[in-house]
């Protein structure tokens, strides 16, 4: 899950992680009073859950309230689009107003979860305000890691380390240290995937300060965090897959036009695989997972189906805890409710398999059996390459 740049801040700051002073408007004429508020000189920044805001003219440093008013009436309404939104872009319905800072330094600073070593690293670089891939790319020396326990958190010793490899001196020295060892409990206390700071920057008179921040969570782990939870904006996320949410399926849209329903993420992937192999794209990941009822099954086939991208759908399912039959009766459910008007490719195996082709072959649907995962791949994109 992901959440808006100020609900990330304010979720540091209960920790005592240094952040900016802020405002959030969602009307133009709103700015001008932030702006008063926060010293006149502010940033007005786009709320949305994307990268490079900046670049794309949702950030802008403005010197006095009238100016403010004025950038939050650019911003507000526009779609901006970065490398992160795709083309369609992201409308911005938010902005946030924060004080301006007198910069010494810009860094970078973010905590993910790496699961080679089975323990979050943080990461640390001199060039701050710069995408951390890029970095890695270009010069991966210049990025510090330092792997720790969560339930330990960070050692002294070792966000000493990454201050001294950042070059902090004096009092930003001591202001680093304690905002990585405080960001670290931020991270493990609200079971984060994804803690960035970018830029971190370091000030004139010697404080360290969060200039943006970007949280994600453990969907899985919301329970535990009904406040963050509370946090989730539905607009920022695809409709489809808030869809699918509502009956616990594990949904993601891609750009391709053949829609695939699988149970299990391990088979999802490979059926996502071999449509690439055979010249196709998927759509979509989609897995029902391996206790889903009939209603499930119906309401994964409807999403699909909703897609406009979609020009064919593959169904691959082996048969295990979830049976055929059962899929069967989903599909056919949902395709009576919905019309199927594009080709229809099934491949069954496993639990009750033969009655669930029985109960396909009998329901008058238009579709063509699979004889094997990669059979039914083949035909699926024959068939959409043939419309």
């Amino acid at each position: 899950m992901k959440v808006h740049e100020y609900q990330a801040k304010e979720i540091l700051a209960r920790y005592g992680v240094a952040i900016p002073r802020g405002i959030l408007v969602t009307e133009p004429e709103a700015a001008r009073a932030a702006a008063q508020e926060l010293g006149g000189r502010v940033v007005v920044k786009a709320q949305v859950h994307a990268g490079g805001r900046g670049k794309a003219g949702g950030v802008r440093l403005v010197s006095n309230p009238d100016e403010a008013v004025e950038a939050a009436r650019q911003i507000l309404g526009m779609r901006l689009i970065t490398k992160q939104t795709g083309a369609e872009g992201k409308l911005v319905r938010k902005v946030y107003v924060e004080e301006a800072l007198p910069i010494d330094r810009e860094l970078y600073l973010g905590i993910v979860l790496d699961r080679s070593q089975g323990y979050p690293v943080m990461m640390a670089s001199k060039f701050g305000g710069m995408e951390i891939e890029e970095v890695a790319a270009e010069n991966p020396d210049a990025i510090l890691k330092a792997p720790f326990d969560p339930d330990v958190g960070l050692m002294p010793f070792m966000a000493r380390k990454l201050a001294f490899g950042l070059g902090l001196e004096g009092d930003a020295f001591k202001a680093g240290v304690k905002f990585m060892t405080l960001l670290a409990k931020a991270y493990a206390d609200t079971d984060a995937s994804l803690a960035e700071i970018n830029p971190l920057v370091t000030t004139t008179d010697g404080r360290v300060i969060a200039l943006d921040a970007k949280m994600n969570f453990d969907d899985n782990a919301m329970f535990r965090h009904k406040d963050i939870l509370e946090l989730r904006d539905l607009d920022e996320e695809e409709p489809l897959e808030v869809e699918a949410s509502r009956y616990d399926l594990n949904y993601i849209k891609l750009d391709g036009n053949i829609g695939c329903m699988v149970n299990g993420a391990g088979l999802a992937m490979a059926t996502m695989d071999i449509i690439k192999f055979y010249g196709g794209e998927p759509a979509n990941f989609l897995d029902v997972g391996g206790g889903a009822s009939q209603e499930r099954v119906a309401a994964a086939f409807r999403i699909l189906l909703s897609d406009p991208n979609v020009e064919g759908v593959l169904i691959n399912i082996f048969g295990g805890i979830v049976r055929c039959d059962m899929i069967a009766r989903g599909v056919i459910e949902a395709a009576k409710e919905v019309g199927v008007k594009v080709p229809l490719v099934v491949r069954l195996e496993g639990t009750n398999v033969d009655e669930g082709r029985r109960l396909l072959a009998e329901s008058g649907l238009n579709l063509i059996v699979g004889d094997g995962m990669a059979d039914g791949a083949e035909k699926i994109v024959a068939a959409v390459a043939g419309k």
